[in-house]
């Protein structure tokens, strides 16, 4: 290339470079469409609150104000604590005598010791699967769980639960 050529592609982009950044200094700060919005957003923003429910129903959603949900949460919270109240008179029967609850385990390749625990908790063996949880991870045998099939039952304590169904 001679010096000439040089200079001129160098004056090039030096031209260049100052009209892109005047442009980008000195042009408008927000990008503007250009095309027409469409009559469903034109719409959508048009909509009363009762059009807006009427249309959210007609999809399927339930709408509740806050203080309809409030009475529901509280409905819910008075059903579940009826719930537990039967649970807790389940666990002795007309004699007085406690009950024991037995279940099958089956632990299989893959399972951790998080879903035994939540498996005794669901079969009434143990009252936190969290808590199992815990127990095994401070003994350090949350990788020896052994696959298989057993016999659990509510009766037995926490070690001797460990003890059958880890190595």
């Amino acid at each position: 290339m001679t010096p000439n050529t040089l200079r001129s592609f160098a004056a090039g982009l030096l031209a260049a470079a100052i009209l892109t950044g005047s442009v980008y200094l000195f042009g408008p700060s927000e990008a503007k469409s250009t095309e027409k919005p469409s009559d469903q957003t034109e719409k959508a923003e048009k909509l009363s609150d009762k059009e807006m429910i009427e249309l959210l129903a007609s999809k399927g959603y339930v709408i509740n104000t806050e203080a309809e949900w409030s009475k529901q949460l509280a409905a819910a919270a008075k059903s579940s604590e009826k719930k537990d109240e039967k649970v807790e008179e389940k666990t002795e029967d007309k004699t007085g005598e406690k009950v024991v609850y037995r279940t099958i385990l089956t632990v299989s390749m893959g399972m951790t010791s998080i879903d035994v625990g939540n498996a005794l908790e669901k079969a009434h063996i143990i009252e936190s699967g969290v808590q199992f949880y815990k127990d095994v991870e401070k003994r350090g045998l949350e990788n020896d769980l052994r696959p298989g099939t057993f016999e659990i039952e509510s009766g037995m304590t926490t070690d001797e639960i460990i003890s059958v169904v880890f190595k």
